[in-house]
């Protein structure tokens, strides 16, 4: 079979309250997301660490940066522990060594002991609890009907962008109320709760791969997911940008909201995005879902050439949100169609740390272009289209044996 796929037999709708209705959905989902809160959390309450603290912004940057770093490169390592020992015996021990690690830097003087502050991140951003790949390996055995699934997936993917604009605030505001050791500490916590709500459900406790039975060949192997890989870093680098890209249009237009209010609409577009994409199915396969909505979402980067004013770049900024879930839901449903047999958690987990790498690269892109507006705001456009260019390509001329 090519990544081209196969047109699906038509389904019937599929309203997202009766999938959220489901035994264990609405747990497993509202779990991961609180799990995964802390994500975001961290690396602004390390930045309020140091700085509160008496350091510099700069330090505190390497740290956050760190941990960030530490918890992408760490994904695909977690991901084939989960395909071979299980959900409970990898994500339980890794949450509790994250919310440890945090708690003892909250009481450690990152000043006088740079060296131990930089341990302790590392291995909390190593040990961050691998929940959301967890969740997607999940899907299939609560949700057994590939509709539910991609409204499901569609919701989840929809609610992440909210993540990324609570947790930093929530981050300030404990630490402005109550220090950066409590705000470190919430965060650890919050890790720890969400991480318990997940794993100690039955579909998390029942889990198995098949690693063990169909042997452990890595996602690495087939070329259609390396391709696939390689454009969820092209739409990781439209993420990371638009949100530097935010924060230089707060200084040219001496609005500081806009640093806020640019990635928050991007969120609310995606989260819009994600329940209007679930509630119903779609004509087509699911590869033509991941062009369409990929070329749609370079499309809607378009308008940001015109170099918009504050109020029209909130607007704007809803436009492309509004196609990612589709991207990744599609992304994630060709994944799971080419995965090597056994090594479905290891496959999500290197295409979230694809995303993660992008998006990465992309905020140091759009930092060293943020002193020409133009250029800022061609990078997401560039990276979407990179993305658009390469899965055209694969579909044209991958022959991948779909081996799951």
């Amino acid at each position: 079979m090519t990544l081209t796929g196969r047109r699906p037999a038509p389904a019937p709708p599929t309203a997202l309250k009766d999938v959220m209705a489901t035994p264990h959905v609405a747990r497993l989902l509202a779990g991961t997301l609180l799990g995964r809160l802390p994500n975001s959390m961290a690396p602004a309450a390390l930045v309020l660490l140091i700085t509160h603290s008496g350091g510099s912004v700069a330090f505190g940057g390497i740290l956050s940066a760190l941990y960030i770093l530490a918890s992408a490169l760490s994904q695909p390592v977690k991901g084939r522990l989960l395909d071979c020992y299980g959900q409970t015996r990898v994500s339980g021990p890794a949450a509790f060594i994250n919310a440890l690690s945090l708690l003892t830097l909250a009481t450690v003087s990152a000043q006088s002991q740079p060296v131990l502050a930089t341990a302790l991140v590392a291995l909390a951003g190593s040990c961050t609890p691998p929940l959301e790949a967890g969740l997607r390996a999940l899907w299939s055995s609560v949700l057994p009907d590939p509709g539910q699934r991609r409204a499901a997936l569609a919701a989840d993917t929809g609610s992440q962008g909210l993540l990324f604009v609570t947790g930093p605030l929530l981050a300030a505001f404990l630490a402005s109320q109550y220090g950066p050791g409590t705000a470190l500490a919430a965060t650890a916590a919050t890790g720890v709760t969400g991480s318990l709500i997940v794993l100690t459900s039955a579909p998390s406790r029942a889990w198995s791969s098949p690693a063990k039975h169909h042997g452990t060949r890595s996602a690495l192997h087939n070329r259609a997911l390396l391709q696939l890989l390689f454009a969820l870093a092209g739409v990781g680098v439209a993420n990371g940008a638009v949100t530097v890209w935010a924060v230089g249009m707060a200084e040219r237009h001496q609005m500081d909201m806009l640093t806020g209010l640019i990635p928050g609409a991007y969120a609310a577009g995606s989260l819009i995005g994600g329940l209007l994409y679930g509630r119903r199915p779609w004509p087509g396969s699911t590869v033509s879902h991941l062009l369409a909505g990929t070329a749609a979402f370079a499309a809607a980067w378009l308008p940001l050439l015109t170099l918009p004013g504050p109020h029209p770049a909130i607007a704007l900024a809803l436009l492309p949100g509004l196609f990612l879930p589709v991207v990744i839901t599609s992304s994630f449903m060709t994944a799971d169609r080419l995965a090597p047999a056994g090594n479905i958690t290891e496959t999500y987990a290197w295409m979230i740390l694809s995303l993660g790498v992008g998006t990465a690269s992309g905020t140091a892109l759009a930092g060293a272009l943020a002193a020409h507006p133009l250029a800022a705001a061609t990078l997401p456009l560039a990276g979407a289209a990179t993305a658009l260019t390469v899965l055209t390509a694969a579909r044209r001329r991958a022959a991948t044996t779909v081996t799951r």
